[in-house]
């Protein structure tokens, strides 16, 4: 992410009279809708990356790609259940963004509970554009939790406030054999802001 962008939403953040009010954002799928509240005062970095992909756009034509469920879990000593979604195919015509640095929940407060909506990431400060959503509380994926090898956890900056029983719809949907890739993939007929 360009610093302009980081500075940009802090700034907002550090100068509102009051509360910053959270965004709401609704994903159209293939099996129905869920609206997404990010959460820009306490995950501000983070928030400002995921509603810049909706606002240009470019969740447009992405897809849940990836459930982990019990029968799917390949890691059976730290399993968790969520499902996972991407932006749409890239062209010159929409690029990506840089990664961001990871807002560890240790800082934002927020946490891996039911709903919860998080960045994927390999290493720290690799997260780009894919996000998952919890189904049941995951505390291993909070900073301290032992899904991921450094222990510094995911950057959770948003929930579901509609539609988990679409999220938990996609979770139970076919997979590729022996795998947790969705076939086929759910599409995601567009994201966009919109008023509550």
């Amino acid at each position: 992410m360009t610093m302009w962008i980081v500075s940009a939403v802090v700034g907002v953040v550090a100068g509102w009279q009051g509360p910053v009010p959270p965004v709401a954002v609704v994903f159209e799928t293939s099996l129905g809708a869920i609206t997404i509240e990010v959460n820009l005062a306490k995950a501000p970095v983070t928030s400002a990356n995921f509603l810049k992909y909706v606002d240009d756009g470019l969740y447009n034509g992405g897809r849940f790609h990836r459930t982990v469920r019990p029968e799917t879990e390949t890691r059976k000593d730290v399993p968790i259940e969520v499902v996972q979604a991407g932006r749409g195919p890239r062209t010159p015509e929409t690029p990506g963004y840089p990664p961001i640095p990871l807002e560890r929940t240790s800082v934002t407060g927020l946490v891996h509970v039911d709903g919860a909506v998080s960045m994927a990431r390999a290493g720290q400060d690799s997260a780009t554009s894919d996000f998952f959503i919890c189904i049941g509380p995951q505390p291993a994926l909070d900073f301290g939790g032992a899904r991921n090898a450094d222990g510094q956890g995911f950057a959770v900056f948003g929930r579901v406030v509609s539609g988990m029983d679409v999220v938990k719809q996609i979770q139970v949907s076919p997979v590729r054999p022996g795998s947790q890739t969705l076939a086929p993939a759910i599409r995601i007929q567009s994201a966009r802001r919109i008023d509550r």
